[in-house]
């Protein structure tokens, strides 16, 4: 894995309590990373960074509510007097808090599912990128979803945002690649995450898969971590704009 060598790197990693979040910051920190764990519970990111720590890693937490400014500003703030540097960040926190028909989706669901998955994501980029500049660039992994390419039924809001933050990726690597800052996408399938326990609901969910995958199985998180890996590292170091697909061939 030299190839993919983080040493030295500092990775802030949003939603990293649990699912690929969790995943992508053992990861990370494996390949040598110091890991900033962050999400809106700040003791459930401690006992990731507890267990990075555990496991000979570097790692420490952070609370970080996505759809409040001052967070993201304190956010930024701190790491750079605590490090000085801004190497990596995962944009992977999101929610779904509407799962049903589209014409019954509350203001109050549209507003919230748009907060945390696009805004967010957005304006914690952009406040990253003038520490990532002043450190000689960096590489932003956006967590979208296929959902994205094609929307799934219940999900319209969701898929919405995911759609949206697919050309996020797109507008911030087009004009940020100057400065040294690459900008990808990963778009995982089925996924067997919190955010995912609707869809393990679903009546004849094995018939489902079988019809729909070409791999007929739920991913784990940790099947996320490989390509997150490439293109933080510098073996993707021609790759931006681009959004990768970890499906099971879901798309095809």
């Amino acid at each position: 894995m030299a190839r993919f060598d983080l040493t030295g790197k500092v990775a802030l990693i949003a939603g990293a309590s649990r699912g690929i979040g969790e995943a992508i910051a053992h990861g990370m920190a494996e390949q040598g990373a110091t890991v900033i764990c962050s999400s809106r519970r700040i003791e459930d990111c401690q006992k990731v960074a507890d267990a990075i720590i555990a496991n000979g890693g570097k790692a420490s937490a952070m609370t970080l509510h996505l759809g409040r400014m001052d967070d993201l500003d304190a956010a930024i703030a701190k790491i750079e007097k605590d490090h000085g540097r801004l190497d990596i960040l995962i944009n992977n926190g999101a929610t779904n808090v509407f799962y049903g028909a589209a014409h019954e989706c509350p203001e109050s669901a549209y507003d919230k599912t748009m907060e945390v998955n696009v805004k967010g994501p957005y304006f914690l980029t952009a406040k990253a990128i003038p520490l990532m500049i002043k450190g000689g660039g960096g590489a932003v992994v956006n967590v979208a979803s296929i959902d994205g390419l094609q929307p799934g039924v219940f999900r319209t809001v969701y898929g919405m945002t995911k759609a949206a933050v697919i050309n996020m990726t797109k507008g911030f690597a087009k004009e940020y690649g100057r400065k040294g800052i690459r900008v990808n996408a990963l778009l995982p399938g089925f996924t067997d995450t919190k955010l995912a326990s609707a869809l393990k609901e679903m009546p004849n969910l094995q018939e489902f898969m079988d019809a729909n995958l070409a791999i007929p199985r739920m991913a784990q998180p940790e099947e996320m971590v490989g390509a997150v890996l490439f293109m933080v590292s510098d073996e993707a170091s021609y790759v931006t704009g681009e959004s990768i697909v970890v499906d099971a061939g879901m798309t095809i």
